[in-house]
């Protein structure tokens, strides 16, 4: 805890922090709003792996300009272009009004999640170049931390508001929340030499594409974080909802109380094993991660154990997560962040893409959701002999 301490102390850190805190809960507040309004207005399976696949395309589509733009512009400026983005979109969601309009609601979900994704390649792209060894691991951590906080309080509440005030009251909210990460950033200053391009954008994107290509140590540990892909619930979560547990309790607040859990013990896994893991243990990471979804995945049927099982299924995710980004930051040339943060974003979002649409097909086309479960469980299985392939190769 110490560490952590020490990391908020620097000005920065502390103040994207909060900015972090507030525009995260906002995102996951109103996520328990678009699905289970998805829900009531009779969305297939397909339907709403589809618009959790939309979240996540704008990192995969986007990543060759947003590597661009984020090493051309000036940190500050961007976030807030960024953060306006996020506020129209947001408000666009109150006309969304029956799943005629589902297109308008996918689409206004992807400019959002692209201006989110920018935002966020920006801000890891910002911290190694103002912090270096522990100081930077702990911030990813924070940044993980403040992740799981906002994802567990802003889908609980956000699951208790969409259920008492309705969709549009959400999506309001949220928006104002938007609006105050706005005003916290305008304190902001980072006093850091802006590094200048004078090649053009096309000789940019060749240059990072070729850095990429050259250097496979990074790729695949590129590869390695996009495995973190695995753990992307929310379309699972939706159908277990949807198909097990509403007779138990209502959807929004199944969905609510399902993703809050488990970002609870993300925190608390991040707590726990940050000190731990280093790179000769990383796979035993991996593995306890597929043997908790394989757990998960017997105990889905009745929603009090499924809720005990996911809380464990959360406790690994957020330690491999930060490390294997700790990793690729550290192993990376500082005029090339932005462009190998963005890919790096690209390949998680793309196994995040793939981990939505398996769920929603697969359902669709008969799979148990247990089976489907315990795919993804196998998934970390395999990841953890990979790494071990890495580890002998690199070390």
């Amino acid at each position: 805890m110490k560490d952590y301490i020490e990391a908020l102390k620097h000005p920065v850190v502390r103040r994207l922090s909060l900015i972090q805190l507030i525009s995260y809960f906002g995102t996951w507040f109103s996520q328990v709003a678009i699905f289970s309004m998805l829900v009531s207005y009779g969305a297939s399976e397909i339907t709403i792996a589809l618009t959790a696949a939309m979240g996540m395309l704008p990192a995969v589509i986007l990543a060759p300009i947003t590597g661009i733009v984020v090493d051309r512009t000036e940190f500050k400026k961007l976030m807030f272009i960024l953060l306006l983005i996020e506020i129209v979109m947001t408000l666009g969601f109150i006309w969304i009004d029956s799943l005629n309009q589902v297109w308008i609601l996918m689409l206004l979900i992807f400019i959002r999640s692209g201006a989110a994704s920018m935002l966020f390649s920006a801000e890891m792209t910002l911290f190694p170049k103002i912090l270096k060894g522990k100081m930077l691991q702990r911030t990813n951590e924070i940044h993980s931390v403040i992740w799981s906080l906002c994802y567990a309080s802003g889908m609980a509440v956000g699951g208790l508001a969409t259920h008492y005030m309705g969709y549009d009251a959400a999506f309001i909210l949220d928006a104002l929340l938007y609006g105050l990460a706005v005003i916290l950033l305008l304190g902001l200053k980072v006093h850091m030499e802006q590094t200048e391009h004078t090649d053009s954008n096309w000789k940019m994107f060749k240059d990072g594409f070729n850095y990429l290509r050259k250097s496979p140590r990074i790729l695949h540990l590129i590869l390695l974080h996009a495995s973190i892909g695995l753990t992307s619930f929310d379309a699972l979560v939706t159908l277990l909802a949807d198909f097990k547990y509403k007779e138990v309790i209502a959807v929004a607040l199944a969905i609510g109380w399902m993703n809050a859990v488990r970002a609870i013990a993300l925190l608390f896994g991040s707590i726990l094993f940050s000190k731990l893991v280093n790179q000769d243990n990383l796979h035993w990471f991996f593995i306890f991660q597929g043997i908790a979804i394989f757990t998960w995945s017997q105990l889905q049927e009745a929603f009090y154990s499924s809720l005990i099982a996911i809380f464990v299924v959360g406790l690994f995710t957020t330690t491999l997560w930060a490390y294997t980004y700790s990793m690729i930051q550290e192993y990376t040339e500082k005029r090339y962040l932005g462009r190998v943060i963005s890919y790096n974003d690209m390949f998680f979002m793309i196994s995040n893409v793939l981990t939505a649409m398996f769920i929603g097909y697969a359902s669709k086309w008969g799979m148990k959701l247990e089976m489907i479960t315990m795919v993804l469980g196998l998934g970390f299985i395999l990841t953890a002999f990979y790494y071990l392939w890495y580890r002998k190769t690199y070390s």
